[in-house]
């Protein structure tokens, strides 16, 4: 009898997270037009959304080093894993960008810069692979994620605990702090996979 693609725990955990990141895109929902002062009175949402966020980030440790551990790295879950990383996290990043509370911190024309070089590194590998080479992620490409990570739960926990003044104004700078390291790094990884497009095509030339 064949297994199927949720025979072993990576992949379920990987649909478990594509779950856990429409449920948090629900909770945000709610929040999309939303003041500062509204926020304050839904604290107990925003609070789900932070904790929602952190254990679906997280738990992309937890499918890869079952993935390792077990041997089981499928296709579906090279292909999977990292498109729900990009939901979650881009996903995450519109939200942010265009609710009164967290646009200060994420303006639109920052995630429209990394979703462009989402879209231009998916468009590469998949050309790059077709020609039968292997694109794996490099590590500028995973600091770029931890990053990412960090700013948007840091802009999350902002708005759902409450911080003395000092303290948020500490944190407020440390989440500006990781969305401008977050540009920096997703243009850095950009660039670097080009530099790599080049190498790879220049050495299969004729």
């Amino acid at each position: 009898m064949r297994e199927g693609i949720f025979a072993h725990w990576p992949n379920r955990i990987t649909a478990a997270r594509f779950v856990g990141a429409a449920g948090l895109f629900a909770v945000l929902a709610q929040f999309a037009e939303a003041d500062v002062a509204a926020m304050e009175a839904a604290r107990s949402k925003a609070v789900l959304a932070f904790w929602l966020f952190i254990v679906i980030a997280a738990s992309d440790v937890l499918d890869g080093w079952l993935a390792r551990r077990g041997n089981h790295i499928t296709a579906f879950g090279r292909i999977a894993d990292p498109f729900v990383d990009k939901v979650l996290i881009l996903g995450a990043m519109i939200f942010l960008a265009v609710m009164p509370w967290s646009r200060p911190y994420f303006p639109a024309w920052i995630v429209v810069v990394i979703l462009s070089r989402e879209f231009l590194v998916t468009g590469i590998r998949g050309y790059v692979e077709s020609l039968g080479a292997q694109f794996p992620a490099d590590g500028f490409g995973k600091v770029k994620m931890f990053t990412q990570c960090f700013a948007v739960g840091i802009v999350l926990a902002l708005h759902s605990f409450e911080w003395i003044a000092p303290h948020f104004e500490f944190w407020s700078l440390v989440a500006k702090f990781f969305v401008w390291t977050t540009l920096v790094t997703s243009v850095g990884s950009g660039v670097s996979y080009i530099v790599k497009t080049q190498r790879i095509l220049a050495e299969r030339a004729p």
